[in-house]
């Protein structure tokens, strides 16, 4: 999480350019009239360019400000854009109403507000994946032919090889796509248009696991439940606590010779 001290304290570069298009917004007499204003506004001729330079990160300044507000915003926190404004522009004319240490304080608190706030809605939508996980695990586990590991690794039999299985410390080339339960695709080697070759034994357990089960010329689906994928590691494409589904062609184990019979056999 960035710290609110530190975007907060941007405002103050700010100030200049956020007052110049306060003036201009008060022109307009609705909000409708004020979107139409700011969206035929001529181009701004500059005297200089120190001037233009100035603007320039003015408003740079004030769009991630204004962002950083907006996220702010989605745990309920709604800090008024007009009020920060306020703030700059009276340190700017010397008449700010806290002091220093007041500021500091006040900023710490506003810290801490949005840590709880995003460990609360962390914890809430951790629940509502572990919940939604075993709701898909329970379903997919009544389909035809699914099997289900010790582990708790599930899978599919889709195509079945005729080749060698893998162990835990080959490399193998597989193709793969994968997707959470609501069908997001988050990562796939057909888009990329290029197998993935890997040590089996680097990668998330659920898939050390189900490639090993196997033999060269498969094709599975697997769904793992999150204690054998990344747990409660939350990243931009993958939640916290996500049961994963892949579907998995197994190549090739590098370093192998072709099994040209089988191989055969199977084209046959």
């Amino acid at each position: 999480m960035k710290s609110v001290l530190k975007v907060s304290l941007l405002a103050a570069a700010v100030a200049v350019a956020a007052g110049c298009q306060q003036e201009e917004a008060k022109k307009p007499e609705t909000a409708k009239a004020e979107a139409v204003a700011t969206q035929e506004a001529p181009a701004v001729a500059f005297k200089t360019e120190d001037e233009k330079a100035a603007y320039a990160i003015g408003t740079s300044l004030a769009q991630y400000l204004k962002s950083n507000l907006e996220q702010q915003s989605q745990f309920g926190i709604e800090l008024n854009s007009d009020v920060v404004i306020q703030g700059v522009q009276d340190v700017f004319k010397g008449e700010a109403k806290l002091t220093d240490e007041e500021a500091q304080e006040a900023l710490k608190a506003l810290d801490a507000r949005v840590a709880a706030k995003m460990k609360e809605k962390t914890e809430q939508e951790s629940a509502a994946a572990v919940q939604a996980g075993k709701d898909y695990r329970d379903e997919f586990a009544k389909k035809d032919g699914v099997k289900v590991t010790d582990s708790g690794l599930m899978y599919q039999v889709e195509t079945l090889g005729t080749g060698s299985k893998p162990k835990a410390e080959d490399t193998v080339v597989v193709h793969y796509k994968g997707t959470l339960i609501n069908g997001t695709k988050f990562d796939s080697s057909y888009d990329r248009e290029q197998p993935a070759t890997f040590p089996l034994n680097r990668v998330i357990p659920g898939w050390t696991e189900g490639v090993q089960l196997m033999p060269v010329g498969s094709k599975f689906k697997f769904v793992i439940p999150p204690e054998l994928a990344y747990g409660e590691q939350n990243t931009p494409s993958i939640p916290g606590n996500s049961t994963l589904v892949f579907e998995v062609e197994l190549l090739e184990i590098q370093g192998q010779a072709p099994d040209v019979p089988k191989e055969e056999k199977a084209e046959g």
